[in-house]
């Protein structure tokens, strides 16, 4: 039998996404490859703190959490992440894509 280990008892999948799509996020920590990112080495790097990107994919992880598809701008890698590993990023008017 598999033990599967969640973060919380929460289902943040009960109420709606907290980002939305196109939304510009920074990330909170740095993001390593665990294996799941195709190309790059297991460690490396997708993602530094502090870095900005736009969210362009929302799924769902173990009916429990939401998993953002973060594109990030520096280096073009779209890393799997959740909420709170994310932070809204004001966007200013004259900052339009």
């Amino acid at each position: 039998m598999t033990n599967i280990s969640r973060d919380s008892d929460h289902v943040e999948v009960d109420g709606p996404p907290y980002f939305d799509y196109g939304d510009k996020v920074r990330a909170k920590r740095t993001i390593r490859n665990d294996g799941t990112f195709p190309g790059k080495d297991i460690g490396e790097v997708l993602a530094k703190k502090g870095e900005i990107g736009y969210i362009v994919n929302i799924g769902t992880f173990l009916q429990q959490f939401y998993i953002y598809g973060v594109e990030f701008e520096s280096t073009g890698n779209r890393v799997g992440m959740k909420r709170k590993e994310l932070e809204m990023v004001e966007i200013d008017r004259e900052d339009d894509r």
